[in-house]
């Protein structure tokens, strides 16, 4: 099986599939050698999970063919959300403790340091139902979802 992550690797640098695709395969054959079916599941209980964290801006209708106006359209991969929340573990103590003191002072009883994998998956999947739609004074679009 080491073969096979060298190659999904390999593809990965060479761009030829994307980080998720690279996630889904490296999960599948997780699956595999633990004697788990050979797919992940992207759904449960009827629910798909979501596979980005979308942000687009878009100018107002008037504007929209306009050479002087801002678009945004952002997608990041859960797969990076689920990685950088990992990484909290290699926080240094400081620094940990001023990111916990500043969540206090904003009234977030929270601790990055009792953060758990089944807490990830419950903050995704709590994503998942997240939908951001703000209009401006200028008529831009904001839209924050996940897909």
């Amino acid at each position: 099986m080491a073969e096979n992550r060298k190659k999904i690797l390999e593809m990965l640098a060479d761009k030829k599939i994307s980080v998720d695709d690279a996630y889904r395969l490296l999960s599948a054959i997780d699956s595999t050698e633990s004697g788990q079916e050979s797919t992940p599941k992207t759904e449960t209980a009827g629910k798909v999970k979501p596979k980005y964290l979308r942000v687009t801006v878009l100018p107002d209708p008037e504007h929209e063919h306009s050479q002087n106006v801002d678009r945004v359209n952002v997608r990041v991969p859960m797969s990076l959300i689920r990685a950088g929340i990992k990484l909290t573990s290699l926080i240094p103590p400081e620094a940990r403790d001023k990111v916990n003191g500043a969540l206090r002072e904003k009234g977030i009883g929270f601790d990055v340091r009792n953060m758990k994998p089944e807490d990830i998956e419950e903050l995704i999947g709590a994503l998942s139902d997240l939908e951001v739609d703000v209009v401006s004074a200028k008529g831009e679009k904001v839209k924050v979802f996940v897909e």
